[in-house]
């Protein structure tokens, strides 16, 4: 059904008018006031904010199986209808969502330059669907950038795995989960030595259990770089990801708008450096920490220590390694991507749906609203969002499901 806006607005306003001048002389102007209001918001909520998922896949086989196993793909969501702002969801979603308690075993794990990293282990050993832990399903789940596994976000999906019986991991990134620094080096979101441990640590660890990984904003960005360095050489069945920056660049350029800037850039530039400021003593021995703790935005921070730890000649030359829209069509296994088109650590133009489509095996399910690690659904949105949803389909559609995609 086709509504043409204007004449809708224009009858809207002659009838709230014609609403207030008899309100005038009589009563209930509040209430036509309320009603009118309500009604024009609730069109355009259901016309313009909720919306169907752009669904783009390269191949028809894996649109297909989404499709039957992973419904969620095609529903219409129907974020908060009071927080459905790309910012308000980002900022509103840590203190709305409730965080499910989860017992976790803390694993360190030596690395080949000396270092360690913390793994968070969920093995769900009361799981009745899958009593053998040699064969359990395994998702190793991997944090934003300065994010632990006591992120909300990380705590929902290893709840839905747990009803699922699934075992979980959690890949904690150097430095950040109260564990000490071994080494002067952290982490970025290009180099993928770390991830490639883990994954072949857990592998060996049970190597009988089918094997998925999930990452969330740069955790996502280390799957996709992972998988677009490795190809087909990896233990993983699939992965799914959630707001991934696409390109580095591009993010940069959006968080340094002001009002970005002002609520989450300069925060996460401090959240950055509080969490080195703990080892510091480890860290001056290379970097200038001084100049580094004088970063405004992550642009600088990155500049002055994420691409010299690395080895990047600039700035530039470290953004562009850790896009992983440059690695699409090097991606090998199937993978679900979430955006949403209101996301500005990822904006909408640098997502790379036609890559999706016609470069690699990876589906890119893009949405209207969202925010970043957002997709709040639902009027007080305390229990589930669409993410977690779209999380536990996909994995169970892999682990239970997983062979049809290479039978089609």
């Amino acid at each position: 059904m086709m509504i043409n806006l204007q004449v809708l607005t224009r009858e809207l306003s002659v009838y709230l008018e014609n609403q207030v001048r008899v309100g005038l002389f009589g009563s209930g102007v509040g209430l036509s006031l309320v009603l009118g209001v309500s009604a024009a918001y609730a069109w355009y909520y259901l016309s313009c904010i909720a919306k169907r998922p752009q669904l783009v896949a390269a191949s028809e086989a894996f649109r297909s199986f989404l499709e039957q196993y992973c419904p969620a793909v095609t529903d219409i969501y129907y974020p908060t209808p009071w927080c459905w702002e790309g910012r308000a969801q980002t900022l509103l979603r840590p203190f709305i969502a409730y965080k499910p308690c989860v017992h976790y075993t803390n694993e360190l794990i030596k690395t080949t330059d000396g270092g360690q990293i913390s793994l968070d282990w969920f093995d769900n050993d009361d799981s009745t669907f899958y009593p053998d832990s040699s064969t359990r399903p395994t998702i190793i789940l991997l944090p934003g950038l300065t994010g632990t596994s006591r992120e909300s976000y990380i705590l929902h999906m290893v709840q839905q795995s747990k009803m699922l019986g699934y075992r979980c991991v959690v890949f904690n990134n150097r430095g950040v989960a109260g564990e000490d620094l071994l080494t002067p080096r952290t982490y970025c979101a290009s180099n993928t030595e770390d991830l490639e441990a883990v994954i072949h640590h857990v592998y060996n660890m049970y190597p009988f259990a089918p094997l998925m990984a999930s990452g969330v904003s740069m955790g996502g960005m280390l799957v996709l770089n992972y998988l677009g360095r490795i190809g087909r050489e990896t233990p993983l069945k699939a992965a799914v990801v959630f707001s991934a920056g696409w390109d580095a660049p591009e993010s940069a350029d959006s968080l340094e708008k002001p009002i970005n800037w002002l609520i989450f850039n300069y925060y996460l530039t401090s959240c950055l450096q509080s969490s080195i400021s703990r080892h510091r003593h480890i860290l001056e021995k290379i970097f200038n920490m001084d100049l580094i703790m004088k970063a405004k935005t992550i642009r600088e921070y990155d500049k002055q220590f994420t691409s010299v730890m690395f080895g990047y000649p600039s700035i530039e030359d470290y953004y562009k390694d850790a896009s992983p829209c440059h690695r699409l069509k090097s991606v090998e296994i199937p993978v679900l991507c979430l955006n949403a088109i209101d996301d500005v650590f990822s904006p909408s133009h640098a997502i790379p749906v036609e890559n999706c489509q016609t470069k690699s095996k990876c589906c890119s399910g893009t949405y209207i609203f969202g925010g970043h690690i957002g997709f709040l659904e639902g009027i007080w949105p305390r229990q589930w969002t669409y993410m977690d949803r779209l999380f536990k389909q996909f994995v169970q559609a892999i682990f239970e499901h997983g062979n049809q995609i290479h039978s089609m």
